[in-house]
């Protein structure tokens, strides 16, 4: 364990002092994010932080994580170098949706054949433990894509996705700590590192955006520590003390940010009847920024939001059911977004009724 601390400070290290070449190599070849009716940023911005966080994340895990004792690790940096240069491609020059997903099916591929990232079960979802393979092969596919694109989405504004990543690999690494998984803790807490570097630049007014490149690689390190902690719970000591009795959930809670987020976001363009795919400014925090949240304050809310699903998730799943928790949780964000919507059309009826009185 005492790895943890010279993997967070050279992953820190490499991506701080990385990120201002970054900046200037950007500007001088032009290649910012420009505004457009769906930003939230007002001027040119370059959006390359994924190149520092990658190599931040990529050279430190080389480093300080035994190759003998963790042989998976060169399988899961292969293919976070896929989607991060898949990533790295649509930052530069934009890349259709299905061959984003086809590429990062390759990544899933490597993962699948080549490591333990696999769920061997439906862990009891609606009443089904034992899955035929074919099932849970799509399973693990469907929730690896899901869960590494969900961080895309919500990367839209400053500070939201390095902040909810941090929230995420933070928990995960110190329950990997916790277990004496040391590898897998190592992993959460030098991409931890590489995300704090970057969030000193993209804090408001951000300097620069991660893009593609970086919440795509983000997203993906989530999606297998969040295998890895479901998974484990099937050979942990019941009467260990951070031992879950529905690990399920408590990942969804972890998680609830980008998996709420990203599911309400699908389900509305599939009622409009637009591509689940298409980009339009529906998140969660668009709506925060039209009801007139600044972007840090937007920022804090939905982590503060996060950490609050979190705390319940930990204090009350030893108490209710996987399915009855899930609902709540679902619920609560349900409900809150709701009315959060309902402010929004208020403000808007309200301004255009002002807006036509003054004729």
């Amino acid at each position: 364990m005492f790895l943890i601390i010279p993997g967070i400070l050279s992953a820190f290290l490499l991506t701080y002092f990385l990120i201002p070449y970054v900046i200037g190599m950007s500007k001088n070849r032009h290649l910012f994010a420009k505004p457009n009716e769906r930003s939230s940023h007002l001027e040119n911005t370059p959006e390359l932080g994924g190149i520092a966080l990658f190599i931040g994340i990529f050279f430190s895990a080389i480093i300080w994580i035994a190759l003998r004792q963790f042989d998976y690790l060169l399988y899961i940096m292969a293919a976070l170098l896929i989607v991060f240069l898949i990533g790295l491609r649509d930052d530069i020059i934009p890349v259709s949706p299905l061959h984003k997903i086809l590429g990062q099916t390759l990544a899933v591929a490597i993962l699948i054949l080549k490591t333990d990232t696999f769920f061997s079960s439906l862990h009891g979802w609606i009443g089904i433990e034992n899955a035929p393979y074919p099932i849970l092969l799509v399973l693990t596919t469907l929730f690896i894509l899901f869960i590494t694109n969900a961080f895309n989405l919500i990367d839209g504004i400053d500070g939201l996705a390095g902040s909810i990543g941090a929230l995420v690999l933070s928990t995960y690494g110190c329950w990997f700590m916790a277990m004496q998984k040391t590898d897998y803790a190592l992993l959460a807490f030098i991409s931890l590192g590489a995300i704090l570097a970057f969030l000193k630049y993209n804090y408001t007014p951000a300097q620069i955006f991660m893009g593609d490149s970086g919440a795509l690689v983000i997203g993906l390190i989530s999606a297998i520590l969040t295998i890895q902690f479901i998974e484990s719970h099937k050979m942990a000591a019941l009467d260990q003390a951070m031992h879950f009795k529905n690990p399920v959930v408590v990942a969804l809670g972890i998680l609830m940010i980008p998996v709420f987020d990203t599911l309400r976001v699908f389900f509305t363009r599939i009622y409009r009847r637009q591509h689940p795919l298409k980009a339009d400014r529906r998140h969660i925090h668009h709506m925060l920024l039209d009801l007139g949240y600044s972007h840090i304050q937007a920022t804090a809310l939905l982590m503060g939001t996060n950490i609050l699903f979190i705390a319940l998730v930990f204090s009350l799943e030893g108490y209710l059911g996987m399915h009855l928790l899930a609902a709540g949780l679902f619920g609560i964000a349900t409900l809150t977004t709701y009315l959060l919507h309902r402010k929004l059309n208020a403000q808007r009826q309200k301004a255009a009724t002002t807006s036509s009185g003054t004729w």
